[in-house]
């Protein structure tokens, strides 16, 4: 089945950024330009899905709009590194928020989070030594976060099974785990050691998990509940 034209689109659009840097194809003007672009195409996947649950919707575009401000704020690593963080962490808490809209209640099941709990703990563990004091707190709060809208992503695949949801369930999980994946390359890189092709693992995880996350809202033909 072919790709609609707006999933081709964001794919070059995620290329063009991850091709900025890396392979001798020093244009750092593609990373500004599509960058920012690939996420506003995300959020235009995820636009018009969703009408007939608007809470889910809401928080969606609001954690994606967040996404968005900090995209462009690590646009400059360095001072932008604090907003961006705090960016994405609001970002964790309106999709923790839209994941509880209309279906399981927070933690409903624990399981979830006791796994991503622990993987929270050895990446903190991993990465402690490495980073500067001023960033241990806002960090330890960023990967909390992270943590628990990855492991609530679980908790609604796992209330969907069985259900015609199931798929989408499936698919929300799998965003948030690549999301986890992605931020977790990009910690190492950036506090721990130097990873080959690192804008390549961390953009296309990042990227594939925002598709997902967006594609949880069902289109209208495609709502079986409320």
């Amino acid at each position: 089945m072919p790709l609609p034209p707006l999933a081709l689109l964001t794919a070059a659009s995620a290329a063009l950024t991850i091709l900025s840097a890396p392979w001798g194809f020093d244009a750092p003007w593609l990373n500004f330009v599509f960058k920012p672009l690939t996420t506003l195409l995300v959020i235009g996947h995820a636009w018009p899905r969703g009408s007939a649950v608007p809470a889910r919707r809401r928080w969606v575009l609001a954690g994606l709009v967040l996404s968005l401000a900090g995209d462009v704020a690590l646009l400059w690593p360095q001072q932008g590194f604090l907003p961006g963080l705090v960016s994405f962490l609001l970002a964790h808490l309106a999709y923790l928020w839209a994941f509880t809209r209309g279906g399981p209640r927070l933690a409903a099941r624990p399981a979830p989070f006791a796994g991503y709990a622990l993987l929270a703990a050895l990446i903190l563990w991993r990465l402690w030594p490495d980073l500067p004091a001023a960033l241990r707190l806002p960090v330890l709060a960023y990967v909390a976060c992270l943590a628990s809208m990855a492991a609530q992503a679980a908790v609604v695949a796992l209330h969907t099974r069985g259900s015609a949801d199931a798929a989408r369930g499936r698919v929300l999980a799998a965003g948030g785990a690549l999301f986890l994946v992605s931020d977790t390359l990009l910690a190492i890189n950036k506090f721990a050691l130097a990873l080959p092709l690192s804008g390549l693992w961390i953009l296309l995880s990042y990227w594939l998990a925002q598709w997902c996350i967006a594609s949880w809202l069902p289109r209208e033909r495609a709502l079986t509940s409320p």
